[in-house]
């Protein structure tokens, strides 16, 4: 049983249960002095106590999304990602359909009326990293009169070490996106939902490591052009934005100002605005300073020319760590850059708040972009 199925949290919860009934039946039996005795007692405590820890952590897991399978936990997915060959003559494209499920939303068993979520695996002709994502088509791609018609698109990345189907499960992007745009608040958009862990278990901050994962190569030329190549989506910066959060957030700025001639919008809700650097990352730059200086999205604001795309950051002032960063970042931004913001009064590092500032992240972003 996976990690995040609802049998192995319910066997976990009820062998708590269980101790926990049981220490107290047999307490009076383990109340006497000998060492057995107190062996009970101690077995029993400690037994229980691992039992409600374990319930707990596997709760928390799955509703923050942390770690996917059992060897994500245990620190065993150690690939540094997947080379593919991609030979035209052998007729496969960097794109591959894996699965597809519905949308829970109204009428979500019809991809003409609740859209669709596909599970791909995709490739990076130039940085050889393979990585897996979820496309939310809305129902519109799959209406008669829309056939014809191109849609914007928006990367939407998860904090490290996040699922992608915490995106989904979690943070509710599809159906968000859904009941915006039958609302009319927002157009239709495809999501492209991944976390920006593409070389697990390494948090290689979207940085294009020297002899290392190409990260910032895969996201900001191999996935817009290989989604581009199999979905109805065009190929300019307004065509196509980046969402994301915690370390998601500082990829998409990232990414964004970085490379306007693809972003053409990029959101960062709970974003820090440097690359950090701990045994999560490893030595992200081999000593290249050039590298790391264009790592701290505040030297480049300050240094290098403006980029032409549109941002949008979000903090707290109170709960959030980067608020006082967050108004530093806003002060640097010059045109024709332009730069928007959401403060919540309070609001922790989680998906609570997050949840509060998705809709508005939405709907900016629809916004900023356009299908031609």
């Amino acid at each position: 049983m996976g990690l995040t199925s609802n049998k192995v949290l319910a066997l976990a919860v009820l062998l708590a249960v269980l101790l926990f009934v049981g220490t107290i039946w047999l307490w009076p039996r383990l109340a006497r002095r000998s060492w057995g005795a107190i062996t009970g007692r101690v077995g029993l405590l400690i037994a229980t106590q691992v039992a409600i820890f374990a319930s707990v952590g596997l709760a928390t897991n799955q509703a923050f999304g942390f770690y996917a399978t059992w060897a994500d936990l245990f620190g065993q997915e150690t690939a540094p990602g997947v080379v593919v060959d991609h030979d035209p003559a052998k007729g496969v494209g960097p794109v591959k359909v894996v699965d597809t499920q519905t949308v829970n939303v109204p009428g979500g068993g019809r991809p003409v009326t609740g859209g669709q979520i596909q599970k791909i695996e995709v490739g990076g002709k130039q940085s050889d990293i393979a990585s897996p994502a979820y496309v939310y088509l809305p129902p519109e791609y799959f209406q008669p009169q829309y056939k014809n018609r191109k849609f914007p698109a928006a990367v939407v990345l998860t904090g490290y070490p996040g699922t992608a189907q915490a995106l989904i499960k979690g943070l509710h992007y599809p159906q968000t996106a859904h009941k915006l745009s039958a609302d009319g608040k927002m157009q239709p958009m495809i999501l492209v939902m991944m976390r920006p862990t593409v070389a697990p278990p390494r948090d290689t901050e979207c940085v294009d490591i020297p002899g290392g994962p190409q990260t910032e190569t895969f996201f900001a030329k191999d996935l817009p052009g290989a989604l581009s190549d199999h979905y109805r989506v065009g190929r300019k910066a307004q065509n196509w934005g980046i969402v994301g959060d915690s370390t998601g957030g500082y990829c998409a700025l990232k990414l964004a100002i970085h490379h306007p001639g693809t972003y053409g919008a990029g959101a960062g809700l709970s974003a820090y605005y440097k690359a950090p650097i701990d045994v999560t990352t490893g030595d992200l730059f081999h000593g290249d300073k050039d590298l790391q200086r264009r790592a701290d999205l505040m030297w480049y604001l300050e240094h290098m020319p403006a980029p032409k795309t549109s941002l949008l950051v979000s903090s707290s002032k109170k709960g959030e760590d980067n608020y006082r960063d967050t108004l530093k970042f806003i002060d640097k931004v010059k045109p024709p850059t332009r730069v928007s913001s959401i403060t919540l009064d309070s609001g922790g590092h989680n998906f609570n708040t997050w949840r509060r500032e998705i809709p508005a992240t939405l709907q900016w972003m629809s916004g900023r972009l356009s299908d031609d």
